[in-house]
């Protein structure tokens, strides 16, 4: 045995690390949650504008009744009258009686009188799930007039197409995977495999966009060419026939050569000439290499800003505000504070009621915590970044997060933690946050130029090249050295992969 100090996190702090990090639509699942288990927690109600609570005394229903001696009465008996007319009778409730559903809102969520309630309108408001790509395509199978064994049959194929819309397991797998039943009914599986084809054949033509169950991109866009004829959505612009059949050339024969560009190799081993070409390849780029993504398309997350900057005129600078207004403002409930006082509570009561309280003042404390982080980081960030948000994405300047972490006086990590999935809405669109921290150099001039500066001066250049003569690597060097930023040849082609840029064969048009 041996006595030794060690440090570790406490678990509330591991959680204030975790609120810090959350971008704000997970923050305000997590608020939810907590209203939801907390009853200690609760929601600031808004008070009354000043007019509503400045009214006249006398138009108020819940003012005491009162007759003053001598005085008339008939103004103090008709607004009781009007206050019992706006009452339900209960008379006409047909949910009177120890039946009646409980109208008092949940535990922990409070809506005032006429308010409406925001969890269940979102509730309402929340979209159904969408059926996945086998589901609609068994739901189209199950619609087609066909007798029951090659449904069967085909039900069994279609549960093996992707998501894209292919068909990518061998027909002689399938076989060898299908239950026993079917296996029988097709006389055996060597039975079962010899009708696969044919079957496909039918799931290709029921189905629906057309080139779902392909089992390669090749067979994808024939069978999409072979339904491209008698489409008006294709034939719109007067496509030829000749180009149809150019276009089916290309693809039966010379797919890899057109994938890579090659389009005065084609040219060479066909009749077909470099505008014949460009014409079928027109008309392939209408096509679907993932027909699937058009029953079931990727649904990307929309991006809230966490913080929005805006160009003060009066005293020429950038000033940022946090986009947290669909925060709710948490409180801690008056009652529940003032119930670990009352005598007539057990300890197991007082207990739970004051881990209930020291839960919703930790969540309180530790969103305040953050919304000040935040917004220090920010306010860092727009001191040290002044030149991009007035001339664009090539004046970023290196912002080290440990510049950051010492101005501020804070850790580096939390720094981090900090610009994590946060973004901001600027007068230049949306920008990541983490997108003005990086490294850099310095240019010819001495002065220092971000990676994030070279990349776009970079990518400035391909823009503005020759598409007939696209720059290659070693080009787009000289044309950046002449910019007075010089790097080497590998960091252009590492650049120009991080920003998807394909190469100069790739980029040349004909």
């Amino acid at each position: 045995m041996r006595l030794g100090q060690q440090m570790k996190l406490s678990p509330r702090v591991i959680q204030s690390m975790e609120i810090l990090q959350m971008p704000l639509a997970d923050l305000e699942q997590r608020i939810e949650e907590e209203l939801e288990g907390n009853m200690a927690l609760e929601i600031v109600e808004h008070k009354a504008d000043k007019q509503s609570e400045n009214r006249d005394e006398a138009d108020r229903p819940d003012r005491e009744l009162t007759i003053a001696e001598g005085g008339d009465a008939q103004d103090d008996f008709a607004r009781l009258d009007s206050f019992q007319a706006d009452q339900p009778d209960a008379a006409d409730n047909a949910f009177d009686g120890p039946n009646r559903p409980s109208l008092e809102p949940l535990p922990g969520h409070r809506v005032s009188a006429g308010e409406r309630d925001g969890k269940m309108d979102a509730m309402a408001a929340a979209p159904a799930r969408q059926a996945s790509v086998s589901e609609q395509l068994l739901e189209q199978w199950s619609l087609a007039e066909m007798d029951s064994e090659l449904r069967g049959f085909g039900a069994f194929l279609i549960s093996f197409i992707d998501d894209d819309g292919y068909l990518r397991t061998p027909l002689e797998e399938v076989a060898n995977q299908a239950p026993e039943p079917l296996a029988e009914a097709a006389g055996g599986r060597e039975k079962l495999a010899e009708q696969l084809p044919w079957v496909l054949e039918e799931v290709q033509l029921v189905l629906e966009p057309t080139g779902v169950g392909a089992r390669d991109a090749r067979e994808c866009l024939l069978l999409q060419l072979d339904a491209v004829q008698g489409d008006p959505d294709f034939n719109e612009d007067q496509q030829t026939d000749d180009a149809i059949e150019s276009a089916r050339w290309l693809v039966a024969d010379h797919l890899d050569d057109l994938m890579n560009n090659r389009l005065p190799k084609i040219a060479e081993r066909t009749t077909l000439t470099i505008d014949e070409i460009k014409h079928g390849v027109q008309l392939l780029r209408r096509l679907s290499l993932a027909p699937g993504k058009r029953l079931a398309p990727d649904r990307s997350e929309p991006i809230i800003p966490d913080a929005i900057v805006e160009y003060d005129e009066d005293n020429d600078r950038y000033v940022a505000y946090l986009n947290d207004r669909s925060l709710m403002n948490l409180r801690i409930n008056r009652e529940y504070a003032e119930m670990v006082r009352e005598k007539e509570l057990d300890k197991q009561g007082r207990d739970f009621v004051r881990k209930n309280l020291s839960n919703a003042q930790w969540l309180v404390d530790a969103i305040g915590q953050r919304r000040d982080t935040l917004l220090r980081v920010i306010h860092a960030v727009l001191d040290a970044q002044r030149e991009f948000f007035d001339f664009g994405p090539e004046s970023l300047r290196p912002l080290p997060m440990t510049q950051v972490a010492d101005q501020l006086g804070i850790h580096v990590a939390t720094v981090s933690r900090a610009v994590s999935d946060k973004y901001l809405q600027t007068p230049r669109g949306v920008v990541a946050l983490r997108r003005f921290f990086t490294g850099g150099t310095q240019n010819d001039a001495g002065d220092d130029v971000s990676w994030a500066a070279i990349k776009a001066a970079m990518q400035d250049v391909i823009e503005k090249e020759n598409k007939a003569k696209p720059l290659s690597d070693e080009a787009i060097v000289r044309e950046l050295k002449k910019r007075g930023i010089e790097i080497a040849r590998r960091t252009v082609a590492k650049y120009r992969d991080q920003l998807g840029i394909p190469s100069a064969r790739m980029r040349k048009t004909f």
